[in-house]
């Protein structure tokens, strides 16, 4: 599986964590940025990801800011992206299972790397459950498709 990282500044420390830990784990990896904790703007970023996962280049993805919060939403103003802010594993859990959730954010400043790790494991390994939950995913992509004309 390949899996698209990206981060603004102050999610770099945990962004090159996190890629370590993947790579450990077998997963490859693109990195779209930062590359440093020199201050940027975390939309760039956010989107980067998110459209390697929208185009197919990535299965998956993974985006840090200080808070997780920006940068999910600046992805989620993609088309087919559902990117979940999560700060602990039975939200991470549930953004798969549910949600179907198809970018991982997380704030650098709101968790630290081991929780942080434990969280991007638990999400990776949780699967969707379809069914009802698909019912709704199908209504989100409903409001896509009207607001975005």
């Amino acid at each position: 599986m390949i899996i698209a990282v990206g981060s603004d500044h102050a999610g770099y420390g945990l962004k090159t964590e996190i890629i370590d830990h993947l790579k450990q784990n077998g997963y490859e990896v693109l990195d779209f940025g930062t590359c440093d904790c020199n201050s940027v703007d975390y939309p760039d970023y956010g989107l980067s990801v998110a459209e390697a996962v929208k185009d197919g280049r990535c299965e998956k993805g993974i985006i840090i800011c200080g808070t997780g919060i920006g940068i999910s939403i600046a992805a989620n103003k993609v088309p087919g992206i559902r990117a979940a802010v999560c700060s602990d594993t039975y939200s991470a859990r549930m953004s798969r299972e549910h949600n179907n959730a198809n970018v991982l954010s997380i704030g650098a400043r709101v968790v630290g790397p081991g929780l942080a790790l434990d969280i991007v494991d638990t999400w990776l390994k949780a699967e969707f459950q379809g069914g009802k939950h698909q019912n709704r995913i199908n209504k989100i992509t409903q409001i896509e498709k009207k607001y975005l004309k």
